[in-house]
């Protein structure tokens, strides 16, 4: 019912900034939280941070807080991942999804089991 797709990945060096885009057709996903996940080869999907139906509310993994921003465009029904400050370890494939809930809290929007729809995910390199 719902396609994702994420575009704007690439290669970044270090210390650079990058934002990634994640544009929803089908149907509106503005009643829905929507999430950013991200997995580096030969390991385990990792949440990066989500962000409320209004665009109010946002929540982060440690990892990122303070460097990665989370918005929304409910108009072009678009949710966006700024990434600032790029290390080499924030290099992955970053994928948005669905919430099945409205506002991210903890111990619910960092589980993959919360989220439905996924995108396809785009590449996100940092280089040295």
């Amino acid at each position: 019912q719902v396609q994702l797709v994420e575009s704007g990945g690439g290669l970044v060096q270090a210390g650079g900034s990058l934002r990634v885009s994640c544009a929803a057709s089908g149907r509106t996903v503005s009643m829905y939280a929507m999430g950013w996940c991200r997995q580096a080869p030969g390991k385990e999907r990792e949440f990066v941070g989500a962000i409320s139906w209004n665009g109010e509310t946002t929540y982060y993994a440690d990892s990122v807080k303070g460097r990665f921003t989370i918005s929304r465009d409910h108009a072009e029904n678009t949710v966006y991942l700024q990434m600032n400050s790029l290390r080499p370890e924030d290099t992955a494939v970053y994928y948005c999804a669905v919430g099945r809930f409205g506002r991210p809290v903890r111990g619910q929007a960092d589980r993959a089991q919360e989220y439905g729809y996924w995108g396809q995910g785009t590449q996100v390199t940092v280089s040295s």
